[in-house]
């Protein structure tokens, strides 16, 4: 017996096999992409935020960062339900973000200077991409040396 279905002109495979169908179905929807699991395993994603200058110079405190990140990390669309797939830890100097799914550089990076604006510190820290390592975020002070040595000219 074949199902006929008469928008668009198909004719699907016998009832006998629709078991077998479905189950191909589930295992391609709960397998990731093809080339995600031809390594293996998945391949997490560590980001590292480098607080050390402000945090020596008693401007931030490094475990508010922490709270703030934990509670505005979004993951399946819902802030602070980080879970399993999502992990921070925290050194004297430095805040870890570990991730096993996707997880935007950018998007630490955006959420880092929506706190430094919410704690007023905007003015005088900007986060910079460090050039040894990539995965590391770095907050330092603006350069207002510069701007003194024009203004005095």
């Amino acid at each position: 017996m074949f199902i006929y279905f008469p928008l668009k002109n198909l004719i699907l495979a016998p009832l006998s096999n629709a078991k077998q169908l479905a189950q191909e179905r589930e295992k391609m929807s709960k397998g990731s992409s093809g080339a995600a699991t031809k390594g293996g395993k998945k391949k997490g994603v560590t980001f590292v935020i480098d607080c050390s200058k402000p945090v020596d110079d008693k401007i931030m405190d490094i475990a508010s960062l922490e709270q703030f990140l934990q509670e505005r990390i979004k993951v399946g669309g819902k802030a602070g339900a980080l879970g399993d797939s999502v992990t921070i830890t925290r050194d004297k100097t430095k805040i870890t973000v570990t991730a096993d799914s996707n997880f935007s550089k950018r998007y630490l990076k955006y959420l880092t200077k929506k706190y430094l604006k919410k704690n007023s510190v905007r003015d005088w820290l900007r986060v910079i991409s460090s050039n040894k390592d990539k995965n590391v975020y770095e907050l330092r002070y603006f350069n207002i040396a510069e701007n003194e040595a024009e203004d005095e000219d």
